[in-house]
């Protein structure tokens, strides 16, 4: 098997680049037959993989950063059907790995894709907001969104990073944003069914995966192959009591109370009545106020344990 690494070295804070040099002694060791791209800027993984993929063959990426690198990846493929991924998490939020129980140690994650358990099918979204993309664990627009555009400009994310506690700086923005973000009023079309109203809306998300935001299980029963997405509306709360569900919704409990709305849909859309952050797999990607999701016709394979 010929793999194909992509590497985003700025992962983790710029840490992705000594990881990657700690890992290529067993490429060797193994006699690894791979070509290795080093990503440049924002959204060049994309290009990577649209130019690796052009010629309409089979291809094991491997890709090596954070979440947004895997979502940059799967943009890219022309034909997800005929790429299989492999994922090194050296990102701050790794959620693609915790879905997915992938290892979070570097070294066992290269170890299980040189040498893979199973190979797995898993659907892609495709969302809509200024653009289009794929993504691999989740869509959303508004407070979750504004989470992940201001975590990008935060010192902490450098900071946390360097101590491997990244994903605490999802937790410590939430909380900030929590209090700072407006609310707005949503309507939200299901499969095309007459929209659902909704007033005092923090948030709203299409899932692929069960967890975004460095841990949060908003959407706890998200399957990756089940052909559907998963959608979580917050609203109608007191901040006050979001900030004590928050902690909650580590472990999927927060379904249980009144405003939290989940459902399960081929294809939704989000309108806001004011513009509004949306992010694509915890990536700031978009402001505006409508966001569209579906989930793509062809799958991907993925290398898991």
């Amino acid at each position: 098997m010929k793999y194909t690494f992509i590497i985003n070295p700025k992962s983790q804070s710029g840490k992705g680049s000594m990881i990657w040099d700690l890992l290529k002694p067993e490429l060797k060791k193994y006699q690894i037959d791979c070509d290795i791209f080093y990503t440049e800027y924002a959204g060049h993984a994309t290009k990577i993989a649209a130019d690796l993929t052009a010629d309409g063959g089979e291809h094991t990426i491997v890709v090596l950063g954070g979440d947004g690198s895997v979502g940059e990846v799967v943009s890219g493929i022309k034909d997800c059907s005929k790429a299989t991924l492999g994922f090194i998490p050296t990102g701050s939020g790794n959620d693609f790995s915790r879905g997915l129980k992938l290892p979070v140690k570097p070294e066992e994650a290269l170890k299980k894709i040189l040498k893979p358990g199973q190979i797995v099918p898993m659907d892609v979204g495709i969302a809509k907001a200024g653009g289009t993309y794929r993504f691999a664990v989740s869509t959303g627009i508004g407070f979750d969104a504004s989470v992940c555009h201001y975590v990008e400009k935060s010192w902490m994310k450098t900071f946390l990073n360097r101590i491997h506690l990244g994903s605490l700086v999802y937790l410590g923005t939430a909380l900030k944003r929590l209090f700072l973000n407006p609310l707005y009023e949503m309507d939200v079309w299901l499969d095309g069914n007459e929209p659902l109203h909704f007033q005092k809306v923090y948030f709203a998300a299409a899932m692929n995966q069960p967890y975004e935001g460095g841990g949060f299980r908003f959407c706890p029963d998200a399957k990756t192959d089940d052909g559907l997405l998963d959608v979580i509306v917050v609203s109608d709360l007191p901040r006050l009591k979001v900030l004590c569900l928050l902690p909650t919704a580590f472990v999927g409990k927060h379904v249980h109370f009144k405003g939290i709305h989940i459902y399960k849909c081929k294809k939704v859309r989000f309108e806001v009545n004011e513009k509004a952050a949306v992010h694509m797999d915890g990536q700031p990607s978009a402001v505006g106020s409508t966001l569209e999701a579906e989930i793509a016709k062809t799958q991907i394979k993925v290398i898991v344990p």
